[in-house]
C-alpha cells in the first residue's frame, strides 16, 4: 500500500527572468514501512519536492496523496499524519529535554498528562532518558539530532520526513542515527523519505533510491539495481551509479561477457 503517491507533481517560481520549472512532474510511490533515499545534484529539485509533500509549498501542477490525505484539498490532515525534521532544527537551547518535549506534545493538542507520559516514552526509545532535566545547550549535536527526530514522532505519525538529517555529525553519530531510523521502520511500520548529500548513507540505509535531476526522476530503484545497471556491478560505489545517472561524469564500462 502506499503512504505517498504523486501524479505529475511540479512547482513552477516566477522570476523577474521568466518562469523556473524547478521541478518538472514527478510519478513517485512510497510503500507503508519503506526507508526511500532522495537523491540528486544541487538545484535538482529534492528539496523542492521535500517541501511540497509537507504541505510548506504548494504545487502548481500534479496531485498527491500523502497519508491517505490529498495534498492540495486537505494539507491539515496531511500534517497530522507525518513528522518532519528541516536542515536545522528550532530546538530552545535555554529549556531542558523534558520541557521540549511536553511543549511539542501541548502543540498538538495532547492533554497534559499524556503530553508527559509521550516525552517519557520518546525519551526511553530514542535514547535520551537520562538527559530530559539537561539543557539543549548541553546536548552535542547527535542528540540534539535525536531529540529533533523524537519531537517530529510525538504524534506518532504514519510517515517521516528527513531533510540532510546528518549533516555535520561524526561517525559515530551518523551510524547511531542509522539503526534509530531502520528501528522505528522495524518497530512501527514509519514510512521514511530522507534527502541525503552523502551517498554512503544513501546505500546503506535506503531500501530505495529516487534519483532526481533537473526536475524529473532520473532513475528509481534499489542501490543494489541502480548500481548494477549503471556501473555493470552490484558491488560499485554508488558515486559511480549516481554520476553516470546524472550524467556528472564519465560511466565506468560494463565489463564484456567475453572477456570473463
Amino acid at each position: 500500500m502506499a503512504i505517498i503517491s504523486t501524479a505529475g507533481l511540479a512547482r513552477t517560481f516566477l522570476t523577474k527572468q521568466g518562469p523556473v520549472e524547478a521541478v518538472r512532474g514527478i510519478d513517485l510511490r512510497v510503500g507503508s514501512g519503506e526507508i526511500v533515499g532522495l537523491l540528486g545534484p544541487n538545484g535538482a529539485g529534492k528539496t523542492t519536492t521535500l517541501r511540497m509533500l509537507t504541505t510548506l509549498l504548494p504545487p502548481t501542477g500534479g496531485a498527491a496523496t500523502v497519508a491517505g490525505r490529498d495534498l492540495a484539498r486537505d494539507p491539515a490532515g496531511v500534517r497530522k499524519r507525518i513528522g518532519y525534521v528541516a536542515q536545522s532544527g528550532g530546538l530552545d537551547p535555554q529549556i531542558t529535554v523534558r520541557e521540549e518535549l511536553v511543549t511539542q506534545g501541548r502543540l498538538y493538542r495532547l492533554p497534559k498528562a499524556e503530553a508527559r507520559a509521550r516525552a517519557e516514552e520518546l525519551a526511553a526509545e530514542l535514547g535520551l532518558g537520562e538527559l530530559l532535566e539537561s539543557r539543549i545547550a548541553a546536548l552535542s549535536g547527535g542528540r540534539r539530532r535525536r531529540l529533533d527526530i523524537a519531537m517530529a514522532l510525538t504524534h506518532r505519525p504514519d510517515v517521516l520526513f528527513l531533510d540532510e538529517p546528518t549533516t555535520g555529525l561524526d561517525p559515530a553519530s551518523r551510524d547511531d542515527l542509522w539503526r534509530l531510523v531502520r528501528r522505528l521502520r522495524d518497530r512501527h511500520g514509519t514510512a521514511v523519505l530522507l534527502t541525503t548529500h552523502y551517498l554512503d548513507e544513501a546505500d546503506a540505509l535506503a531500501d530505495r533510491l529516487v534519483v532526481i535531476d533537473r526536475g524529473v526522476i532520473a532513475a528509481d530503484g534499489t542501490p543494489a539495481a541502480l548500481k548494477l545497471e549503471h556501473t555493470g556491478s552490484a558491488d560499485a560505489p554508488l558515486q559511480e551509479a549516481f554520476l553516470a545517472i546524472t550524467g556528472r561524469g564519465p560511466a565506468p564500462a560494463a565489463p564484456s561477457p567475453l572477456s570473463v
